[in-house]
């Protein structure tokens, strides 16, 4: 059902020193900053011959990076997203299963304009999983 991996998401405490740390020391290719109000979050995009990772930051008090980063507080791995091909057969099916889909379990536009879902981790080993449908 899964496809490949879209992306890493890494929550950060300073988006910029971030993304400058990924284009200075590392030479990789950085996109702008963009804020996603329905998600609470600003990310920057670094693309990778093979992937994506997503720099994640606060976007207002109430952002779900807030707590995150609260526990910690030098940053670190969010969550993965895989790709899937329909994202309501993906839902069902996982449902079906036992796992859990976070909030309404209807799919959200994310950050590359595309349906996503949310995983709850307990049902996947501690990692919070997002789902995108290409």
């Amino acid at each position: 059902m899964i496809g490949r991996l879209n992306h890493v998401a890494i929550a950060v405490p300073d988006l910029e020193a971030a993304a400058d740390q990924y284009r200075t020391a590392l030479g990789a290719n950085v996109g702008e900053p963009q804020d996603e109000p329905d998600h609470g979050v600003t990310v920057i995009f670094i693309e990778l011959p093979n992937t994506k990772i997503e720099l994640l930051y606060p976007l207002g008090e109430d952002s779900p990076i807030n707590g995150f980063l609260e526990k910690n507080p030098s940053g670190g791995i969010h969550h993965v997203c895989y790709e899937v091909d329909d994202i309501l057969a993906a839902r069902d099916h996982l449902k079906e299963s036992g796992a859990r889909v976070l909030g309404s379990g209807e799919p959200k536009i994310g950050a590359h304009g595309k349906p996503v879902l949310f995983l709850h981790p307990k049902d996947f080993n501690g990692c919070l999983v997002e789902l995108e449908q290409v």
